[in-house]
């Protein structure tokens, strides 16, 4: 994978996880701390891995070293929510900048981590992505289970500005 391929992912994540943010907003807070689906995470607890795993792989794969990051999702979690919902939004200006600032180098290069075998930066940020659909999908069921109509998985155009679909520009 080459870096045009992870740009072109990226402004993909970009468009997800505005409905992400939407989805998150869309928990009543007074259910944040619950188990909506016994044996699951709380949505609270949801949402910090799917954002320590955004900045910890996107920061980690521009370094071409992806660090243990799950160790900090019970701080993040114990967050009053505010703050949290705060924390949850500026991650994804850590992230981002991370990715846009990736170079063609970097784009190339074998990515250390802590899972098994060294993986391409292409691929690190596919996991990203995938792995933040999956999670996404699991809240999905909790606002279901809480009686609350998740938002259209598509609908970008009521996403926040700096999530919403740009402009294509002719060449």
């Amino acid at each position: 994978m080459n870096l045009p391929y992870i740009q072109m992912l990226w402004e993909e994540m970009r468009l997800v996880y505005g409905i992400s943010m939407r989805v998150y907003q869309a928990i009543p807070k007074e259910k944040m701390d619950s188990h909506p689906i016994a044996g699951m995470r709380t949505p609270k607890e949801l949402i910090a891995h799917m954002t320590c795993t955004l900045t910890g792989v996107t920061t980690g794969t521009v370094k071409g070293v992806i660090e243990a990051y799950e160790q900090n999702e019970k701080t993040y979690a114990a967050k009053p929510y505010d703050e949290f919902m705060k924390w949850a939004a500026e991650s994804w200006t850590v992230a981002d900048k991370a990715v846009r600032g990736m170079t063609a180098e970097q784009a190339q290069g074998m990515v250390k981590n802590p899972w098994t075998t060294d993986f391409p930066a292409g691929v690190c940020i596919q996991i990203v992505y995938d792995e933040h659909l999956h999670h996404r999908g699991q809240l999905y069921a909790y606002l279901r289970v809480l009686g609350v109509e998740p938002p259209f998985m598509w609908d970008f155009e009521n996403s926040a500005p700096e999530f919403k679909p740009r402009q294509h520009q002719p060449a």
